[in-house]
């Protein structure tokens, strides 16, 4: 929810370029927290429950829907900077029986709902303590601002929503210092990607914040804004970019490359809603089953995910050399240079 502090810095200049901040109070006065950004990506995911992040000798957890700090000795708040007139993009969603999905995209049950974010909005910001009542096909329902929940008015079954800005901010460019340290590890209830390099000794080695500015969910977060982009930023004297259509890191001060690689999480914060997830397999040359993991730059949880969005529609995605289209109907990948088609399953687990 939105605190009388966001509501009164809204309609400042934005600050470097971005238009938010997160910060800390001990009681006595409020700080910026350094590499908000990563908060930022968090927070942008409907399905991200909170952040913890370190402050030296500690651990704080950042609960997103309360905007309250555990151990509650800290305050914080989330500050819009906007120009006159402007106002923040922001998504609503709703838990679905398996994924948190916005307002007016397609349901797991494919019906699509003609209520849309901005709808949802421009009725909150009428009423925010209100309900608003909408009708998807031939079921009304009714959602309560105040205690964030969408009722079916026939069945009763309740489901819950959130309200979250979406991500615009490219941070890339971006090393603020301030009084509190950065965010750390993120808490999900979606699954996430581990994003790593081949680092030295041919070992494959994860993106931490404290290290580059930026963790695994904050570039996932700008990968899924443009998959075929880069990503810039900075560690220490070095300025490097990392580039998602080729996979690879390059030191932009002495042109050494080292592969990237976009794997899902160890299981740590796996998505719980969707149980055990399938292992998606194409069938490589001599008839031998692979995993997409293995091979490609995308794995099983990216295209179960999508595969839930639209079982009817395709997906594309890209390695070093190659870019595929991944057909769900048909089960099967094409090779979009070469016209290579090969068959793809979906094993249970």
């Amino acid at each position: 929810m939105e605190t009388e502090d966001e509501s009164r810095y809204r309609h400042q200049t934005p600050v470097n370029g971005k238009h938010f901040e997160w910060q800390l109070s001990n009681g006595h006065q409020w700080l910026p927290i350094e590499n908000d950004h990563v908060i930022e990506t968090h927070y942008c995911q409907p399905g991200a429950k909170g952040i913890t992040i370190n402050l030296g000798d500690r651990q704080v957890f950042i609960d997103f829907d309360q905007l309250q700090t555990l151990p509650a000795a800290l305050k914080v708040q989330r500050l819009s900077f906007l120009p006159q007139g402007q106002t923040e993009d922001v998504g609503w969603y709703f838990r679905d029986d398996q994924l948190w999905r916005e307002y007016g995209s397609q349901s797991s049950s494919m019906l699509l709902s003609s209520i849309r974010s901005g709808d949802v909005e421009r009725q909150f910001t009428l009423n925010p303590r209100g309900t608003f009542i909408f009708t998807v096909g031939s079921t009304s329902y009714s959602l309560n601002f105040s205690t964030m929940t969408q009722t079916n008015c026939i069945t009763g079954l309740g489901r819950k929503v959130r309200r979250r800005p979406k991500f615009t901010f490219n941070p890339g460019s971006l090393y603020a210092t301030s009084a509190f340290p950065t965010a750390s590890s993120s808490q999900l209830t979606v699954g996430g990607y581990k994003w790593e390099f081949m680092g030295d000794g041919e070992k494959w080695t994860e993106y931490k914040a404290h290290i580059c500015s930026f963790d695994s969910t904050a570039i996932e977060t700008q990968y899924q804004l443009n998959p075929h982009g880069q990503l810039h930023f900075k560690i220490k004297t070095y300025s490097y970019t990392l580039d998602f259509s080729g996979m690879c890191q390059v030191n932009d001060n002495i042109g050494t490359t080292r592969a990237v690689r976009r794997t899902a999480d160890d299981g740590r914060h796996q998505n719980s809603s969707l149980g055990t997830l399938p292992r998606w397999q194409f069938q490589d040359i001599g008839g031998i089953w692979k995993d997409f993991s293995e091979v490609r730059s995308i794995s099983s949880q990216d295209i179960e995910l999508k595969y839930h969005q639209n079982p009817s529609g395709t997906m594309m995605f890209s390695t070093k050399k190659f870019s595929y289209e991944l057909n769900f109907p048909a089960m099967t990948q094409r090779n979009l240079s070469t016209n290579t088609t090969r068959s793809v399953r979906r094993l249970h687990q």
